[in-house]
Parts: structure tokens; sequence; C-alpha cells
């Protein structure tokens, strides 16, 4: 069998961990997001009114098409934060608490000339 399950009465197995093939990977979601922000925000300028909508619908978007790659049995947290572009930093940290065998997360940064844009997806197996 090769995954831990256990037998449910019906002839299937219920699998308590993914397989390999099912598994987060965090070049996949990476890619997934740095093309969802190249083509939402590649012509966007920052305006503060606009920005809380903006993160919103960003986020959706990419959680939706993270599910879309066929991660059904994961619970995605998408994290959006949009800055104005001063030329100071910005520093980001998440902890978690989870199992490092099935869960992941990913993360990536778009500047242009007027905004900055941070996103963490982070995938937590169900079991």
């Amino acid at each position: 069998m090769g995954e831990l399950g256990s037998d449910t009465g019906d002839g299937s197995a219920y699998s308590l961990r993914p397989g390999l093939q099912r598994r987060l990977k965090a070049a996949t979601v990476k890619e997934c997001i740095r093309a969802v922000l190249k083509e939402k925000l590649a012509n966007v300028h920052y305006v503060p009114e606009e920005i809380p909508e903006l993160t919103k619908a960003l986020s959706e978007i990419i959680k939706d098409r993270l599910k879309e790659q066929g991660y059904e049995r994961y619970k995605m947290v998408v994290q959006v934060v949009i800055g104005e572009q001063r030329g100071g930093g910005v520093n980001m940290a998440a902890r978690c608490f989870w199992d490092a065998d099935t869960d992941s997360y990913a993360h990536d940064v778009f500047m242009n000339d007027s905004l900055f844009c941070v996103v963490a997806a982070f995938g937590c197996f169900y079991y």
C-alpha cells in the first residue's frame, strides 16, 4: 500500500498521508503565486483606497488556482501584503505548528515602480 491508512468497510482505504504525487510542492505553489502576481499587478499603481480589495481578490485568486492544481485534501491559507514602493525595507515572518511530512508553504515577492507585494501560501493536509 505504501501509505498509512485504514479500511473504511466499503472496500476503499482512507489515506492518512498524501501519496508522493499528491503532496504540496513548494516550487509549484511559488510558480502559481508568481504567475498570478505578474498577471494581476504588472501595471497596477499604488492607490491606498484600492489596496484592501486588491489584497482580498489576490488571495482568493491564488487560493482558487492552487485548489485547481489538485490539492483537494489541503486547507490553503494565503496571506497577501501590499505596500507602497518607497525604498524602505519590510520583514515578514510566520511560525506554524504542523506536520512537516505533509504540510508546506511557499512565498514570493513582486515589485514594480509603485508597489511591492509579498505573498505567503500555506497548505495543511486534512487527516
